[in-house]
Order: C-alpha cells, then sequence, then structure tokens
C-alpha cells in the first residue's frame, strides 16, 4: 500500500500546483497535502522526494528561488498541455452544472470543477465572455440548498483515498437524535443525492456471509474519519448502479417492495412530470386520476411524497405503510386540535 500512497501524494501534489499560478512554498504544499488527504502528519523530505519523482517521469515541474523563498510550480510546458476551447453555450451549459453543484463547495470535486472554470478564463477570447456573461443575466439556477462540505473535506479526502485503496475507516458517526457511536466501514462509493453526500460502505462489524451488509452514511454526520492499516476485499456481487436503483431514495436496503398509490386528477399531472423514479408503473384512470406502482427500500421514502400531495394522495399498498401513515396523521391532528 505504500506505493499506492506516494502516487496519491504525487496526484493530489500536481492537483494543488494546477491551483497556483506563481507556485506554493514546499512547506505549504506538504500542509496542503496533510489538510486535504486527511493525514495526520507528513513530513517535507517526503514531499520533496515526490516532487523530484515527478520531474524524473518527464513533467515540466519547476523550482526557483523568489524572495518568499524556493517556490516550486509548473512549468510553462505543462501549463501548455492543458489548452481548451469551448463555446458561449458550453460555457452557459458548463456554468449551470456548477451552480447545480455548489453543495460539493470544499470538497475535492468542486476544487476540480473551480480549477477547470479557471482554466477556461484564461483560455476563452473576451468575445465568448461578453456573450456569456450577456446571456446569464437571463438564466438562472435557484432551488439547491445553501449548504457546503468544506469542514468536511478532510473527512471527505480519508474517506475518498480509503474508497481507492480498500481500506477499512473507524468512523464517529451521530444519526440523527442519537449519540456519537464509533462504527468501522469498508467504503465503496460517494453517492451526490438531493445535495447531499452519502458513503455507501460495508458494516464491517456485520460478519454474518448471509446478511446485508451495505449501509449508506450520510457525510454531515460523520465527526472523525480515521483510515486504518487494514484493508477489506470488496464483496464480488456488489453493482452500484444496481443497488442504487432499487430504491426511490437513498435508504439502503436490497429487501425493496412495490408501493401503490392512488393520486388524484389534480397531483397526477405532477406526478408524471416529475417523476419519482425512472422505473415507476403509472396506470390512467377514467377520472383522470392515476395509479403509481413505485420500489422503495422504506416507508419513509415513499410517505413524505405523499403527505406533501394532502389529500390528492393514498397509498393502497402495502398495508403496513397505509397503518404507519394512519397513525401518523393522526398525531399531527391531535397537534391542530384547538381542545387539547
Amino acid at each position: 500500500m505504500a506505493r499506492n500512497e506516494q502516487l496519491i501524494r504525487q496526484h493530489k501534489i500536481l492537483q494543488i500546483l494546477e491551483r497556483y499560478k506563481f507556485g506554493r512554498l514546499l512547506n505549504q504544499i506538504r500542509d496542503e497535502l496533510v489538510d486535504e488527504l486527511g493525514l495526520t502528519s507528513l513530513h517535507s523530505r517526503t514531499v520533496r522526494r515526490d516532487l523530484e519523482a515527478l520531474q524524473a517521469a518527464g513533467i515540466d515541474v519547476d523550482v526557483h528561488e523568489e524572495q518568499r523563498g524556493k517556490v516550486w510550480n509548473l512549468g510553462s510546458g505543462n501549463r501548455g498541455s492543458y489548452k481548451v476551447t469551448a463555446s458561449a453555450t458550453e460555457l452557459i451549459a458548463l456554468s449551470l452544472s456548477r451552480d447545480l453543484l455548489h453543495p460539493l463547495a470544499g470538497t475535492p470535486f468542486w476544487q476540480g470543477i473551480e480549477s477547470f472554470w479557471s482554466k477556461l478564463s484564461d483560455e476563452l477570447p473576451d468575445s465568448v465572455w461578453d456573450h456569456y456573461e450577456n446571456y446569464r443575466q437571463f438564466l438562472h439556477v435557484i432551488g439547491t440548498p445553501a449548504k457546503s462540505y468544506d469542514k468536511q473535506h478532510g473527512i471527505l479526502s480519508t474517506v475518498n483515498r480509503a474508497i481507492q485503496q480498500h481500506r477499512i475507516v473507524e468512523i464517529n458517526y451521530q444519526s440523527a437524535g442519537k449519540p456519537i457511536a464509533q462504527r468501522r466501514i469498508e467504503p465503496y462509493a460517494i453517492v451526490f443525492h438531493q445535495s447531499s453526500l452519502y458513503i455507501v460502505a460495508a458494516a464491517n462489524e456485520v460478519s454474518d456471509a448471509e446478511a446485508d451488509r451495505i449501509r449508506h452514511f450520510k457525510l454531515d454526520r460523520f465527526r472523525t474519519a480515521t483510515a486504518l492499516d487494514e484493508w477489506f476485499k470488496p464483496l464480488a456481487d456488489f453493482e452500484l448502479e444496481e443497488h442504487l436503483a432499487q430504491s426511490v431514495g437513498i435508504f439502503a436496503s436490497r429487501a425493496s417492495q412495490n408501493f401503490q398509490i392512488k393520486i388524484g386528477p389534480r397531483a397526477a399531472t405532477w406526478v408524471i412530470e416529475d417523476p419519482w423514479h425512472p422505473d415507476q408503473h403509472v396506470d390512467l384512470q377514467n377520472d383522470g386520476s392515476i395509479l403509481l406502482t413505485v420500489q422503495a427500500a422504506h416507508e419513509l421514502e415513499i410517505i413524505p411524497r405523499v403527505l406533501a400531495l394532502g389529500g390528492e394522495a393514498e397509498i393502497l399498498a402495502p398495508q403496513s405503510c397505509r397503518e404507519m401513515i394512519a397513525t401518523m396523521i393522526q398525531q399531527m391532528a391531535s397537534k391542530y386540535n384547538d381542545d387539547h
């Protein structure tokens, strides 16, 4: 695993140097490596050896003396290889995508977006930018939550590195309304769902081969994350895309089930316009209502959507879900009963 760690460090060094046109001092590179890779410490000699290894590999990494000290940066030859072109239409499409991904601010993914945006800024002619800026005055993206993962970027870097290296991660995790608990996870992937990041991982403490070990951990609830010097063998039959397609939301379960909901004529159009799931089935009724059949892993992936439609929606099956929502409605009604 030492070789993998060296390659990861060197790749991260290149990312750091790409962000700074006028270069960085050795200790600045070291500090950013520690921060972004979630390391506890890193010696400057190790960073220098990594930089020298990049030079030996033929990458144009330059070092020169300035008043502030010895500065490392990407040489002109290396920067020249990033020359890109884009039309105003492509720039508009990219900027809209950038707006939608604002919740990723502070993560390595956002740093990549901003780095590419900066390269475009340097390369594109003024005429393209003028057209883009004029058009964007009439095209806006709203509705994305005002959140950022800036405070979790160290944790995310640790998890991301552990995914690549198949390392077990020890986390302090706080579920909603519960005390902090220490867990050991085997991370497989990072999922971006409704402006939040989730870590798809196997629960290390579950040893039963027949049990479903896959869990989804919301990054917001991570308090700490430490990559251990222990490695795991990924599940041979696990396919991320297939796993995520089994449900409407992000609840982790392979035991998904079908939910049938009757939706009135007024709300039917909304559900058809904004499907709950790509594989949902809709039966149009004579009165304009629909019978919606959709697969989900948990009742709480369906119930909030039904409640949002008020009297226009009724869960028909399964019966357990009908009973659960009936109880919720009774509890809600009691809160608005002026007699109590």
